[in-house]
């Protein structure tokens, strides 16, 4: 029988990982990874880069170096999905057959949806860590600040690392503290969401961390514009009566995060849920297998799973997907399921971390044995040297 045919698309945390597992099931596999990117980046440190303790360099790779031995890489991106006749064009024009599905390829960001904020971004005292290039410029920003109002933005809707928006306003907080300026320092917080954190028992924390430091929450926000030059930011809030009022506020530095949707590729295609606004792709929520395509799976940031979209989400996702596969190549039942699990690692203050560890019911699963809810610093060193580690050592080599 000739081996089945695996696509993966995308070739970051999810791909590599499922790509590696599948082959240590079974090396006879025919696994192809589309992707066009040469690099590959550790974006979980880029919230340490912005408050300089991590090296932006040691956060990038060759891609090439980490593409499992035995699979095939193939350096172009998708256009089209065609899951109907199992196929898909990509943008060279070559069409590729499929047995199997994964669809991994990561969220895009939609900074256009923030009027004027690409035009500022890394200037004006706007910074934003989610970009490679600008995650430095935070640091500068932060060390630099001599008091005055700081913002911090959170979209409306779902971002990767749903932490990362308000874990550089804490430890720009404390490095202040540190300074002896924090009284000179009026911080807000500017949120889409409608509370700090979804999970209760960490979300008190939170709260007493926003006390002490001062910050000024604004929840249920939506950011609309940000002018660079003039340094005001515009968002839209609701009044007591519901009804959403522009608003306006001067700003001496501004750490703003960009809106996130499914890559247009996944929004235009039959793959995405029709009733998602962001264009996920359409899965079961536990068997990470499509709605409607069964030879199809999905897991990562661009799912409509109601998953927090994190690395650590990722790292159960994959096992879960790699069996199913298995199982739908045997003919037998898809019965593997993931639990919703995810991670958020949150430094409250430099040198301590709360490990937020959830799932669907958005119940705490503490993985060690205390009190995961109080910052810790062997919290902090999980964060800022352990984990680092195993995702370029193990997690991508499908080992972890």
């Amino acid at each position: 029988m000739p081996a089945k045919k695996i696509i993966i698309v995308g070739g970051g945390n999810a791909g590599l990982s499922v790509a590696a597992q599948l082959l240590q099931k079974d090396k006879n596999l025919q696994i192809s990874i589309i992707d066009p990117s040469e690099k590959h980046y550790y974006q979980p440190a880029w919230t340490l880069v912005g408050a300089g303790i991590f090296d932006i360099n040691k956060t990038v790779r060759n891609e090439k170096d980490y593409i499992p031995k035995g699979t095939t890489w193939i350096k172009d991106a998708v256009e089209t999905f065609f899951p109907e006749e199992n196929k898909l064009t990509c943008k060279s024009g070559t069409t590729y057959q499929y047995d199997v599905l994964v669809v991994c390829p990561g969220i895009q960001l939609d900074w256009q949806k923030i009027k004027g904020f690409k035009e500022t971004l890394g200037k004006n005292n706007v910074s934003s860590n989610y970009s490679f290039d600008i995650a430095p410029y935070t640091w500068e920003l932060i060390k630099n600040f001599k008091g005055g109002t700081a913002v911090f933005t959170n979209p409306v809707g779902p971002v990767k690392c749903g932490g990362a928006p308000h874990k550089i306003m804490y430890l720009a907080c404390d490095y202040w503290r540190k300074q002896g300026i924090l009284d000179k320092c009026n911080v807000h917080y500017l949120s889409g969401a409608g509370v700090i954190f979804d999970i209760k028992e960490y979300a008190a924390t939170l709260t007493d961390v926003i006390k002490n430091r001062n910050i000024k929450p604004h929840f249920g926000v939506h950011v609309q514009e940000i002018d660079g030059a003039n340094k005001t930011v515009y968002y839209e809030e609701k009044d007591a009566n519901g009804v959403a009022e522009r608003k306006e506020m001067k700003f001496d530095m501004c750490h703003a995060v960009p809106p996130q949707s499914a890559p247009e590729f996944i929004k235009n295609s039959p793959l995405a849920d029709p009733n998602n606004p962001f264009g996920y792709v359409e899965v079961n929520k536990n068997t990470m297998q499509h709605s409607r395509f069964s030879n199809v799976f999905s897991l990562g940031d661009c799912t409509n799973a109601p998953a927090k979209k994190t690395g650590a989400a990722i790292r159960k996702q994959a096992p879960v997907v790699v069996k199913n596969i298995l199982s739908l190549l045997n003919n037998q039942q898809v019965v593997a399921e993931y639990d919703g699990y995810s991670a958020c690692p949150i430094p409250t203050q430099y040198g301590k971390l709360m490990l937020a560890e959830f799932d669907y019911s958005n119940t705490p699963k503490m993985t060690f044995p205390f009190d995961q809810i109080k910052p810790r610093w062997t919290m902090w060193v999980l964060k800022t040297k352990i984990l680092p580690w195993l995702y370029w050592n193990k997690i991508l080599k499908g080992t972890a």
